[in-house]
């Protein structure tokens, strides 16, 4: 049986603060609520003058403003005073389970650990343990830089899903660790529910998690003798991000004279995640839709139904469309007025095997090149959240919703591992409030 190290997985020296208050220490991932400047002063207002990771973090919806590097100043200062000031009980080197109840009802099993950067690649067709899920925007990766580069502290966002149908890693191990008082529990600010973890240090669950990886390795390892351990399914930039400073100050490292062991055990050589089982029942995939601009609708539907062998079918009513489209992996629904002003709902029946939207969306995409080469009026498209939304946008002339089917769990790792990673905006886990909140730290630069 192999260590977990040689799988990049590594047990986190993890920082957590002195008398934790969750409802103002934590906060929500950086990356949520980028519209919504409202959200974040609510949040400033709950914190007021306490310790919390908001005062550590740049929330997205600040990215541009002109006062961004005073903004990263002041972080960098808190992180240094926090540690200065005992803010943190001492580190402590171990896994942790956590279960996360959202306002939704449901409840997300998670373990937080550390991963080796070495391990992970963003980057199509890697054969790495990490894989990325979706297209990752080089551009992004840039201004995030800035904000990790020679930070002090790093929080996770990052959610890691592993693939195990058996949920030996995460709810097996979590069955161990609930045996004993929880290192933390309480709520979570602005509709973010509750949250609660529990160690895994000890020996005998340490062996766990290891036999439990062991076992999932070796169910994902292809013929070629890769593995594909982990697939990222939220906080794809800030990983990649991490890759990236890595890979910067390893080459600066390296030009100084470090060692192999010194390079091995370099705190930024590493990344705090949390894995989550694909199939865990807490964990929800929703769709992200389309809806398309200033385009010949009926030869989109067309060109698609050609270019991936489907049938179209012209339906009644708005309920027939979302039924056919909601109970099936392959199917697609367009919504749309046509040329005499008629509502119009169409479904294309596809045999496709693995998720659609990988199917999908580089047909709309070359489509609209073609459009854009010969036509007037550019065309457009908008990524929409909520079956609703779409329906009501392809009611206005001018544009057509284009329903995408639920997200195939089965499919998943076998998507990726033959086709790459996802085209954009592909899927959401969960609604925004659900998303991973900043609580666990660790020490970055020193």
């Amino acid at each position: 049986m192999k260590n977990i190290e040689d799988f990049g997985l590594r047990i986190p020296e993890i920082l957590i603060p002195s008398n934790v208050d969750l409802s103002t220490w934590s906060v929500i991932a950086c990356d949520q609520y980028t519209q919504d400047k409202d959200y974040w002063k609510k949040a400033e207002e709950t914190v007021g003058e306490k310790p919390s990771t908001l005062k550590l973090i740049l929330p997205e919806v600040y990215l541009n403003s002109p006062d961004k590097q005073e903004r990263i100043v002041k972080i960098r200062q808190t992180m240094d005073d926090y540690l200065k000031s005992n803010v943190f009980d001492k580190p402590l080197k171990s896994f942790v389970y956590i279960e996360r109840k959202t306002a939704f009802g449901r409840t997300r099993k998670g373990l937080v650990a550390q991963i080796d950067l070495e391990t992970y690649e963003w980057k199509p067709f890697s054969k790495a343990n990490i894989r990325a899920t979706e297209a990752t925007i080089v551009d992004r990766i840039p201004p995030r830089k800035e904000i990790r580069k020679g930070a002090s502290i790093e929080l996770p966002h990052i959610m890691l899903l592993v693939n195990d149908k058996e949920d030996v890693l995460v709810g097996g191990t979590g069955k161990l660790a609930k045996t004993k008082a929880p290192l933390y529990d309480g709520k979570l600010m602005n509709n973010g529910g509750s949250i609660t973890g529990w160690t895994l240090s000890s020996e005998e669950e340490i062996s766990a998690v290891t036999a439990a990886i062991n076992t999932i390795a070796e169910k994902n390892t292809a013929d070629d003798g890769s593995t594909f351990l982990f697939a990222v399914g939220d906080g794809n930039h800030s990983l990649a991000t991490a890759k990236a400073v890595w890979d910067e100050y390893k080459a600066e490292l390296q030009a100084s004279g470090a060692s192999e062991k010194e390079l091995l055990e370099n705190p930024v050589r590493f990344a705090l995640i949390e894995i989550v089982n694909l199939y865990d029942t807490g964990l929800t995939f929703e769709p992200i839709h389309r809806v398309v601009f200033n385009i010949n609708n009926e030869e989109l539907i067309n060109e698609l139904a050609k270019k991936l062998d489907g049938k179209i079918c012209v339906l009644q009513n708005q309920d027939e469309l979302e039924k056919a489209v909601k109970n099936s992996w392959a199917n697609f629904g367009f919504d749309y007025v046509d040329s005499t002003g008629a509502q119009k709902y169409v479904l294309l029946e596809t045999s496709i095997q693995e998720l659609a939207v990988s199917r999908l969306q580089p047909e709309i995409d070359a489509f609209l090149k073609t459009v854009s080469e010969t036509a007037n009026i550019k065309p457009e498209i908008d990524y929409i959240h909520g079956t609703e939304e779409v329906l009501k946008l392809g009611k206005k002339a001018g544009s057509m919703g284009i329903l995408l089917p639920p997200i195939a769990k089965d499919s998943f790792f076998e998507t990726i591992n033959g086709r790459g990673p996802l085209p954009r905006k592909s899927f959401s886990m969960g609604e925004a409030d659900e998303k991973r909140f900043y609580l666990e730290c660790r020490r970055l630069f020193s």
